[in-house]
């Protein structure tokens, strides 16, 4: 038998206390604030109590790349190194998320169905609304290519035709090494 008022009585305690974070949903900026706010209240701990890397387990559908792009930005200011593990399913920005973990610190389960794709959008209204809105396309475009090439070390052919084609592209956590998409296929977390 346990006492009360420990970390039994309250789930996920020893989670955060551990520096495990859980990504389960889409992304959002309402579910995705708490992620950063916790990112960032790591780095702002004591040296002594920081933990020695985040784990940030994802397995999500995607969801808004604005919101992804956020959490992404924080991940990469953080003096403590992120483990990324993707479980489940990995789709869209979740894939964007997973592969900006530390290098040499993103795995997947063997398990985990991981999906990459063009961002979807669209717009409307007036002639100068639709053409503001394709230069903030072109924008993201351009940072989602940029963000694969940096993460994935390949090029933007290769990425072109491999991960942001026509169609979605489902592949396993081996196939995602191959893409450098992530760096090793684990069980162990």
């Amino acid at each position: 038998m346990y006492e009360t008022n420990t970390v039994y009585d309250h789930p996920g305690l020893l989670l955060a206390e551990t520096g495990v974070i859980m990504l389960t949903s889409s992304f959002n900026q309402s579910n995705i604030m708490p992620i950063v706010a916790r990112i960032m209240e790591y780095n702002l701990l004591p040296k002594a109590t920081q933990p020695e890397e985040i784990k940030l387990i994802i397995n999500s559908p995607g969801g808004e790349v604005a919101s992804a792009m956020h959490l992404i930005d924080t991940m990469k200011t953080s003096s403590i190194p992120i483990r990324t593990i993707g479980m489940g399913m990995v789709a869209s920005c979740g894939v964007l998320t997973l592969m900006s973990g530390t290098k040499g610190r993103r795995c997947a389960s063997p398990t985990t169905s991981i999906m990459s794709h063009q961002y979807a959008g669209g717009t409307g209204g007036k002639d100068h609304e639709m053409r503001a809105s394709r230069v903030h396309m072109d924008f993201l475009t351009d940072t989602l290519l940029n963000h694969y090439k940096k993460c994935c070390g390949k090029s933007a052919a290769y990425i072109n035709k491999h991960l942001l084609g026509p169609s979605d592209v489902w592949m396993t956590a081996e196939e995602a090494i191959k893409h450098g998409i992530i760096d090793s296929v684990t069980a162990e977390y």
